[in-house]
């Protein structure tokens, strides 16, 4: 009986596996034709550029700071030298707070592109998936995010039509190749 059971899903396993539709999108390609990310990404990379401009601004006080206290250190008491060293330490802790506060776990930064690029994501996922439900996919997967795809049929590419999805025209050239995504190594 168990013998039949396997023998009766060896046959029937390959027809499941084939009875399911899939499709590919390319989120990045997606991404640059949507004028709201690209400005959202300008308005993130601006401010990166600023917060760092900040923080390289306080370490460039701390190393002057570091430089004249040795090149001073020969002719100051240890009283002076340690509220110096102090002084620098203190500096550097502010600077390392600060970095951490902009570019850190939660900070500033995560929460400027939680703002203003989440939004905008999740439109995106929402029309892939009104996308693929109205097409009846099974399975939509991303070409962009390094995953494993190695080939891509691009009659699977539905990229265009999560774009009318969202009511955008594309603007970019769709990248279709139906060649390898990834270099296997030998």
């Amino acid at each position: 009986m168990k013998r039949g059971i396997l023998i009766w899903l060896c046959f029937l396993w390959p027809a499941i596996g084939f009875s399911q539709k899939v499709a590919y999108v390319d989120l990045e390609y997606i991404l640059k034709n949507i004028p709201e990310y690209q400005d959202a990404q300008k308005r993130i990379d601006d401010l990166t550029a600023q917060w760092q401009k900040e923080i390289d601004q306080k370490y460039a006080e701390i190393d002057r700071l570091y430089k004249q206290f040795q090149a001073e250190q020969v002719l100051l008491t240890e009283d002076i030298k340690a509220k110096r060293r102090q002084e620098i330490e203190e500096k550097e802790k502010a600077a390392r707070e600060l970095q951490k506060k902009r570019f850190g776990y939660q900070g500033d930064l995560f929460q400027k592109r939680q703002e203003l690029v989440q939004p905008i994501q999740d439109r995106v996922y929402d029309a892939i998936q009104k996308t693929a439900t109205a097409r009846q996919y099974d399975f939509v997967m991303d070409k962009s995010a390094g995953t494993m795809l190695l080939y891509a049929n691009s009659k699977l590419n539905i990229s265009d039509q999560v774009l009318q999805t969202l009511g955008i025209t594309p603007k970019a050239p769709k990248q279709e190749s139906g060649t390898q995504q990834k270099q296997v190594p030998k």
